[in-house]
């Protein structure tokens, strides 16, 4: 064990960002905690105010992401003080991205169906620091060999290709899919073949004379919210907390004509 931390984690230098990732999910679990407390009127936890005005934990985590990121930028590698300095950073972009909807939105949409938002943003930065962590480098540098690290031609060719699947993977209403493939080529290869989203810039522009592309996109588009929306919300409501009813739209039962990119009606008959 205590080979593997050395060789994988202290060798390569990733302890700061190991830190940096535990106090960003440290930060975001134990916000979740104590808003969800404070929400149902439990325990000591209160609002912070001064006076009338509110102040949103996005604040204080502003100022320890700023501290953080200056301080790692000051200490450089391989001492303490890039160590509290990468807590200090995880513990601050904990807090911002846990309100990232309200920062989205210039609005308090935090326990509305978008702050839903917030806990997806946290869940995909976890997982791309951890992936980094694990030892993925963004775009595919990590699957060429040490020899052709060298090649500074052959880096940037393999850079560019893995970020232009990622674009249009992106552009194929697939952000999801996009951010993961920066970092996992093939993923991002994955979503670039397929079908586009159906309310995406790559259909509206690629499919406007396709009214087969336009109906299979649609029909697939609605069997993949079908399936997936609900274990994600159910996910999302576990460690983020469910959102308050919104009395305008009526109860949301998790289906895919609410969740934000569906098509929001039925799917088109599907072309013999």
């Amino acid at each position: 064990m205590s080979d593997w931390w050395y060789r994988n984690i202290v060798e390569p230098g990733k302890l700061p960002l190991l830190l940096a990732l535990l106090s960003f999910v440290f930060a975001f679990l134990v916000t979740r905690i104590i808003t969800r407390m404070i929400r149902a009127g439990r325990g000591p936890f209160r609002n912070v105010k001064t006076g009338d005005l509110h102040i949103h934990h996005v604040v204080p985590g502003i100022v320890l992401t700023v501290i953080g990121g200056f301080g790692a930028v000051a200490a450089g590698r391989h001492n303490f003080a890039s160590l509290v300095s990468a807590v200090l950073f995880g513990l601050g972009a904990g807090l911002v991205l846990d309100e990232f909807a309200l920062v989205l939105h210039l609005d308090d949409v935090y326990w509305s169906e978008a702050g839903r938002q917030s806990v997806e943003v946290v869940v995909l930065t976890a997982a791309l620091v951890a992936l980094v962590l694990g030892g993925f480098l963004p775009f595919g540098v990590n699957e060429l060999t040490p020899e052709e690290r060298h090649n500074r031609g052959l880096v940037v060719m393999n850079t560019a290709l893995n970020f232009f699947f990622a674009l249009v993977a992106l552009g194929k209403g697939k952000p999801r899919v996009a951010l993961i493939g920066t970092v996992v080529p093939f993923v991002a290869l994955f979503g670039a073949v397929r079908l586009a989203r159906p309310t995406s810039p790559w259909a509206k522009l690629f499919y406007r004379n396709r009214p087969r592309a336009r109906a299979r996109a649609g029909l697939r588009a609605f069997r993949h919210d079908r399936r997936w929306t609900g274990p994600r919300r159910r996910f999302q409501d576990l460690i983020g907390g469910r959102p308050d009813p919104d009395p305008g739209s009526g109860p949301s039962d998790g289906g895919p004509d609410s969740l934000p990119g569906g098509t929001g009606e039925r799917p088109p008959p599907e072309d013999g």
